[in-house]
């Protein structure tokens, strides 16, 4: 499923736990935030003084430990939640969870399609938007394949189709590709990082594949163990498309990894 946030396409969006200020022009930013669930077993601190910022067309990649409240970010920022204290602004952002969850009794057309329906296009209509980008994902040919018919990957591509689809300006990933084998994500990887080359979007991913991280974004922000907040950040500067195996990837790569500890 793709979740929108519920700010107007127009107007960016402020969210604060303390006295509203500002919402950011462009992208998004978030400052000091501290997040607290209630448990039977108490309070459990998710975020503590998380500080990010994603430029316009930025794709920045977050990595941390499980559980650190990388997922519990990604929700705040599209207004899913709200802190309790700091702010998070944006523009309009969609999240894209973990799974593809596309509806099993429709066509991937009509999945990839479904952000358009929602806003009240025909379905001819919401049809015609989706269907060229299939060949460009190389989903050409399967358009009206049902979900079970799909390989893994290629229902992850719908699914990003559906997200590109929903037309905000803010793309929020949950590790989008975490169910996938190896060579299939290597894939997956490679026709997100072009489809972002050529529709260009603010990104904030999520994933715990340091490597990815590297090879995808722009920046890549390291979280501490639970209550989650920003340790370091690496930029990337790099030609793309990126190789594993460039020693400069590697060596950021390993930088990372000592940042997680």
């Amino acid at each position: 499923m793709t979740v929108e946030s519920e700010a107007p396409a127009e107007e960016p969006r402020t969210v604060t736990g303390a006295p509203r200020e500002a919402a950011a022009a462009r992208g998004v930013r978030v400052r000091d935030v501290r997040r607290v669930y209630s448990s039977r077993r108490g309070p459990v601190v998710a975020l503590d003084g998380m500080s990010l910022e994603a430029q316009p067309q930025e794709t920045v990649a977050v990595v941390g430990p499980s559980g650190c409240g990388k997922s519990t970010l990604l929700e705040l920022i599209c207004g899913l939640q709200r802190p309790d204290a700091g702010t998070v602004a944006s523009e309009p952002a969609v999240y894209m969870p973990q799974r593809d969850l596309l509806l099993p009794w429709s066509t991937a057309l009509d999945n990839a399609a479904l952000p358009l329906l929602v806003r009240r296009l025909s379905r001819r209509q919401a049809r015609e938007r989706a269907r060229p980008l299939f060949a460009e994902l190389g989903l050409d040919g399967f358009e009206m394949a049902m979900p079970h018919e799909l390989s893994g990957g290629m229902r992850q591509r719908v699914a990003f189709l559906r997200t590109l689809l929903a037309g905000k300006p803010v793309l929020a990933l949950d590790e989008p590709f975490a169910s996938l084998d190896a060579l299939t994500r290597q894939q997956a990887q490679a026709w997100l990082d072009s489809a972002l080359r050529r529709e260009p979007r603010t990104v904030v991913l999520v994933t715990h594949d340091v490597e990815e991280a590297v090879v995808l974004a722009d920046r890549v922000v390291v979280m501490s163990p639970r209550p989650g907040r920003a340790v370091a950040e690496l930029r990337v500067e790099l030609v793309r498309p990126r190789r594993r195996t460039d020693p400069a990837v590697v060596e950021l790569r390993e930088r990372a990894l000592e940042a997680l500890g």
